[in-house]
């Protein structure tokens, strides 16, 4: 026996069969026995090895995240925090993140730094898109986290030399080689003893993926029954790149490709047709999307620093778009992710009820999970895996206490969060992530951040400094 068992809850959310959705449930237990959920509300009459004091806690679903990059992200806080190209539609996509690398010696602190920060969020399932490394599925599967195996790959490479046009450097041989080897990572992760590792099948973006390479993938994800992902009306550079050599929208193209189809994943997802920053007024984007069954995976926070956000994530959802949550960039937080979502939904549409914080919620955990084809995560229900979070009730950011999720999630977001479970496995104690050595590692990715500002001026066409391109908030003296 190995039943854990969360009692006298002061909040539990629940999944609700019959509505579909979560529902608030007081005062009741929460049971799991290994790697499944047996009790949920009310009283646990079973004998348990475990009891925790659930009389201060809010008990929820762990997150479901479909994008992360955590291989490169965490390096970039301080660099890309209000930096972009103002002559490549103020992306910094382009220009500016192909220059500041961390290196082989600087990953594995990278990822541990984004894996430890995301469970502190209360993230319990994880995509990592991710070029392939050396290390990154032991890594992913001693962080505890149910991971998402999605080693990207690409026909080419852009850059530029000028800082207005961007390039793309074509090699196809080496994007079926990178495609053969990523397949090769997905099987390792599948087949990993943990048996919480999956996989995902994910050529890197639409402008630098050939059509064969991008319909290759779809119907390979097809054919092995695994989630597809690439990203996709990203950016107005991208946009205007394939209008240019297709004459049609992105979405479009790929929907020529067999692509925009249940199964499908578009990262980002913002630049349709009627976005107000591009002008394609023929082509009815969002129909096509309502109509594909393909999935969005929303990330604000990293296009709200470039001034950019999606018309609307609101719309989107009541449209009937799966969409799910993903962090993309730092701050590693999902809990933060989901407030951003909301409020740039409201300013966007200039409406408070463009969509409820409900909305948002479902789509970090159901709507992840169905996006990923599961349907044993995201919710806390008999039978369900258990992966859940408990929240600190009595944590001053949290009170007074008269919704918890809206404590959370417009307040508190991770300090609140004390104790996060994956498979029934103890991931988050107290606050801290006892898979890796967290300071050690923040030192490891601080030293990395140092040779990338060495090496920076190096790659820069116009050989500028770190510092000429991303300067201090104040001089020095």
């Amino acid at each position: 026996m190995s039943v854990t068992v969360i009692r006298k809850a002061a909040w539990i959310v629940a999944y609700d069969p019959e509505a579909g959705t979560h529902t608030y449930l007081r005062d009741g237990d929460v049971a799991f026995d290994g790697d499944k959920i047996v009790h949920v509300g009310g009283t646990y009459e079973g004998a348990a090895e475990t009891e925790i004091d659930g009389r201060a806690r809010l008990v929820s679903p762990g997150l479901v995240n479909i994008h992360s990059h955590p291989s490169s992200e965490a390096m970039n806080k301080g660099f890309l925090d209000e930096l972009g190209s103002p002559r490549l539609g103020m992306s910094s996509l382009y220009e500016f993140m192909p220059l500041f690398r961390c290196d082989d010696e600087g990953r594995e602190a990278c990822v541990q730094v984004t894996y430890s920060e995301l469970l502190k969020s209360g993230v319990t399932t994880l995509v990592d898109l991710s070029v392939n490394w050396d290390g990154w599925i032991e890594t992913f599967a001693a962080s505890g986290l149910r991971g998402v195996v999605s080693p990207m790959y690409r026909s080419a490479r852009w850059y530029t030399d000028n800082g207005h046009v961007v390039n793309y450097e074509w090699d196809e041989a080496a994007g079926k080689a990178d495609m053969d080897a990523a397949v090769k990572t997905v099987e390792a992760a599948i087949n990993h003893p943990s048996g919480r590792l999956s996989g995902m099948i994910s050529p890197s973006q639409i402008d630098t993926c050939t059509p064969d390479l991008i319909a290759d993938s779809f119907a390979l994800a097809q054919e092995k029954g695994l989630p597809f992902q690439i990203h996709a009306a990203q950016s107005v550079v991208e946009f205007t790149e394939i209008t240019r050599r297709h004459g049609v929208t992105p979405l479009e193209w790929l929907d020529s490709l067999g692509v925009l189809k249940p199964g499908a994943i578009i990262g980002h997802g913002i630049f349709l047709n009627d976005y107000p920053n591009v002008f394609w007024p023929e082509a009815q984007d969002f129909k096509l999307l309502q109509e594909s069954g393909a999935a969005v995976a929303h990330c604000p926070t990293v296009f709200q620093r470039r001034g950019i956000a999606m018309n609307t994530v609101g719309r989107y959802i009541r449209g009937g778009v799966p969409v799910g949550i993903g962090t993309d960039t730092y701050p590693h937080n999902m809990l933060e992710e989901m407030r951003t979502a909301l409020y740039l939904s409201r300013i966007m549409s200039k409406n408070p009820y463009d969509l409820r914080t409900s909305d948002i919620f479902d789509a970090a955990t159901l709507g992840g999970a169905k996006v990923l084809g599961r349907e044993d995560i995201g919710r806390l229900s008999v039978g369900a895996k258990a992966d859940l979070f408990l929240a600190d009730l009595a944590d001053p950011a949290m009170m007074p206490v008269r919704d918890p999720l809206r404590s959370l999630i417009y307040v508190a977001a991770e300090r609140a969060v004390r104790d996060v479970f994956v498979d029934g496995r103890h991931v988050v104690v107290d606050g801290e992530v006892p898979a890796f050595d967290l300071p050690e590692a923040l030192a490891r990715l601080e030293a990395a951040q140092r040779r990338a500002e060495e090496q920076f001026a190096t790659l820069d066409f116009a050989g500028r400094t770190h510092q000429d391109a991303s300067p201090y908030v104040y001089g020095q003296a």
